[in-house]
This record gives C-alpha cells, sequence and structure tokens, in this order.
C-alpha cells in the first residue's frame, strides 16, 4: 500500500492525512466544490474535486471510488460519519480491487443493525442492557405492520419492565429513541418512533431497553489488526449528552475502579472479536 484517499472531510480527514504523511505514504484527499482550499485538502499530497457542494457531495461512493481509481490510489479510508458505516460502499471499494481501511462489510452489516448486534453481543458472552428484540414479519403494508409492531411492543414491555426506552434497529444519532414511563405511553411512543426511523433510516423496526436511571455512558476503544490481534485502551466518560449526542469525552472515567476497568476492556475485546472487526473501534457501556 503506497497511497491513500480519505473519504472525508474536516478534523477526521486532517488526522488521517497526517498519519498518512508521516507514514510515508501518499496522501489523498477529496473535496466538494465549494471547499477548495479548505484545511484537509491543503494537508493532502493531492485532493481531488468531487461534483456538489457540502455534505452530499461525501456521500457519493461511486464518484469517490472512481476517482480514486483514476488517480492509481490503493486504498480508501473512510474516516467517520458519512459512508464510514455502510457496508454497501466498503464491498464496492473491495469489488473495485482497491483496500478497504476499516472492519469489513459484514462486520458493518452486524454491528449496523442494532438488533443484530444485540444478539450477537449476547451470544458472544458480552453483557447488554435488559431488554428484548422485536422481531415480525415484515409487509408491504405499513398498517400491518404498526399493527404487528405495537402488539409484540405490548407482550414485550411487560416482560422488560417499565421504564424502558424504544430504539430504532437502524437507529443512531438519537434518532428514532423514545423514553416510556408507562404503558399507556406505549403506543403512542412506538407510532413516533417508527415514524421517525422511517423517514431518516427507511427502516421501521425497533427494539425494547430497560432504561437505566443516573448510569454512565462509558465508551472502551478497542484497536484490531487483520492478524486477529485486538486489544483495548482504556475507557472514555460520554454521559455528559445532549439529546443523546455526546457534548465532551474524558478520560480516564473518574467512577470505574481497576476491576469494572478490566472487565469492560475483556468485554469490549469479545464485542470486536465476535465481528472479526478490524480497525479503530468503540464499545459502548
Amino acid at each position: 500500500m503506497r497511497s491513500v484517499l480519505v473519504a472525508n472531510r474536516g478534523e477526521i480527514a486532517c488526522r488521517v492525512l497526517r498519519a498518512c504523511r508521516e507514514a510515508g505514504l501518499r496522501a489523498v484527499a477529496v473535496h466538494a466544490e465549494d471547499e477548495t482550499g479548505a484545511l484537509h485538502t491543503e494537508l493532502a499530497d493531492i485532493s481531488l474535486p468531487l461534483d456538489g457542494s457540502g455534505a452530499p457531495a461525501y456521500l457519493n461512493g461511486d464518484a469517490i471510488i472512481a476517482a480514486a481509481l483514476a488517480n492509481n490510489v490503493d486504498a480508501i479510508h473512510p474516516g467517520f460519519g458519512f459512508l464510514s458505516e455502510r457496508a454497501g460502499f466498503a464491498q464496492a471499494v473491495l469489488d473495485a480491487g482497491l483496500i478497504w481501511v476499516g472492519p469489513s462489510p459484514s462486520a458493518i452489516e452486524r454491528m449496523g443493525d442494532k438488533m443484530t448486534a444485540r444478539i450477537t453481543m449476547r451470544e458472544a458472552g458480552v453483557p447488554v442492557i435488559p431488554g428484548e428484540e422485536i422481531q415480525i414479519e415484515s409487509t408491504e403494508d405499513e398498517e400491518a405492520d404498526l399493527a404487528a409492531t405495537l402488539s409484540a411492543v405490548r407482550d414485550a414491555s411487560a416482560r422488560v419492565g417499565f421504564p424502558l426506552l424504544l430504539k430504532a434497529s437502524a437507529g443512531g444519532g438519537g434518532k428514532g429513541m423514545r423514553a416510556v414511563e408507562s404503558a399507556d405511553e406505549l403506543d403512542e411512543a412506538v407510532r413516533g418512533a417508527r415514524r421517525e426511523a422511517i423517514a431518516a433510516f427507511g427502516d421501521g423496526r425497533v427494539y425494547l431497553e430497560r432504561l437505566l436511571r443516573g448510569a454512565r455512558h462509558v465508551e472502551v476503544q478497542v484497536l484490531a489488526d487483520a492478524h486477529g490481534t485486538t486489544v483495548h485502551l482504556g475507557e472514555r466518560e460520554c454521559s455528559v449528552q445532549r439529546r443523546h449526542q455526546k457534548v465532551f469525552e474524558e478520560a480516564p472515567c473518574a467512577v470505574v475502579d481497576h476491576e469494572q476497568r478490566q472487565r469492560m476492556g475483556e468485554a469490549a475485546i469479545a464485542a470486536a472479536e465476535a465481528v472479526d472487526y478490524v480497525g479503530a473501534g468503540t464499545v459502548e457501556f
């Protein structure tokens, strides 16, 4: 591998491009029409223009792959956000004969779907929040799917208990998420979460978790290579949030003792190994 195209912009692109140059690799950036001269383009050996303005330009996977092939690039690094969690893009990069710097398409697919991820983690012995996946036979009839989901959620809520958190299986960024305090609020929460999830992700499937009051959001950083070695780099405190989005992170977490830190690190490694993860990733507790 002699050259890497970073399919991103902003801070993450700058960090990856700097790392490429420090490693002696040809650093290739891409930029939207209105971002010529942006900092990340200045840090690259070459920056390739993309059609379009702003964020949408960085979502055109076909154009990014075509630019890489036309400029003799060996590998594509997605950064985070944009195309980084799209299994189809990762597979398209590999199908084009390029190196994909990131987790495999199958790992992205398994961890991108929250219900599948919960099942996978449970089977691997990784602790998950008590809850239940809502499995229904999807049809082309939205009213029928909603009715089946409502029935299944009502039954599951009796087993999970209140308060609970209703989450979209394809969710992210706090979308498709509802806190439910009692059974009286359940139907409206299901309708709202499904509507939001379908609009954002095209997928209205939901699942339930117990709502843990006063809990901490702690993440463990993992690194895995392509030869089966996985390590963790400790934890970060991420509990200060707004609209389910982290405001800032602090390391180490002040409330985690040595024993907890060790157990969480072991669980994070087990989680990564369960999906044959490759690259840098985060396991959230």
